[in-house]
């Protein structure tokens, strides 16, 4: 059982919702993201998604690609992320970590010495946007098998004929993209996203999260309440961008978290 799997189990016991946090590694800097990745788990968060910085970010709106650019410029690297999720597990043996990213730097370092390395730092799962299931091999079951979580997305336009293909190999969760286009585009709709998920539910008994266009506390209690739980990115980046201090970002979480924990 993995970390993931555990947090869930864990969850279903108390009957609460997942609250998941995305941040991008070194963004602002390297230290800034460290002390606040530190703080989600008192803030409220069950389950951490940090990003890989890439210079081509194709599923992702603007804000998530000027925080990774910030991370980049900072000399934030595939190394140094999985350093600071190694300094973050020091304290927090618990909190699962789900590295999301493209398969560029993983491909370039080699699979076979990242998944070593990424186990050895802490790393419970992955979300690789750019490898279908076509490409299993490659990247997906080798993860299985090293005994990390690989965590598929599902979308809008992933059909009934398309959708077990996507379910085959995925563990820990799914990943319901609540609109079509980039992050941070729309708002997430609890008349689209209701049915979307009931339809996923209806072939795994894996739990179903839900993310994009998640930007508030009242948003993040309706869609939790119509899924497994709730992913927020783009909002708490912004914060980050803006330049609020940890302590605001941190309590800005926390009314996220609060609010997807109170269904």
């Amino acid at each position: 059982m993995t970390r993931i799997d555990a947090k869930f189990e864990s969850l279903r016991a108390s009957g609460k919702k997942a609250f998941v946090s995305y941040i991008m590694a070194g963004d602002p800097d390297a230290a800034t993201s460290l002390e606040i990745m530190k703080g989600l788990p008192a803030a409220g968060v069950d389950i951490i998604e940090l990003g890989l910085p890439f210079t081509d970010p194709m599923a992702d709106g603007p804000t998530i690609q000027l925080a990774g650019q910030r991370a980049l410029d900072k000399g934030m690297t595939l190394q140094k992320t999985l350093d600071m999720a190694r300094a973050f597990r020091e304290a927090d043996d618990t909190t699962p970590i789900v590295l999301m990213g493209y398969y560029n730097p993983i491909y370039s370092r080699g699979v076979e010495a990242f998944l070593k390395d990424a186990k050895a730092a802490g790393i419970d799962g992955l979300i690789i946007v750019d490898l279908p299931p076509e490409e299993d091999a490659e990247l997906c079951i080798p993860a299985q098998e090293a005994g990390l979580n690989f965590i598929r997305l599902a979308t809008p336009t992933t059909d009934d004929v398309r959708l077990p293909r996507v379910l085959q190999n995925t563990s820990g969760f799914v990943y319901y993209v609540s609109i079509t286009g980039i992050t941070g585009a729309a708002n997430a709709e609890g008349a689209d996203v209701g049915p979307e998920v009931a339809r996923i539910k209806s072939q795994t008994d894996l739990p179903v999260i839900v993310g994009f266009g998640i930007k508030t506390p009242e948003k993040s209690r309706e869609i939790a309440g119509l899924s497994d739980g709730a992913v927020v990115g783009s909002a708490i980046v912004e914060r980050i961008g803006a330049g609020d201090s940890v302590a605001d970002v941190l309590g800005f979480v926390k009314t996220l978290a609060d609010g997807a924990h109170s269904v």
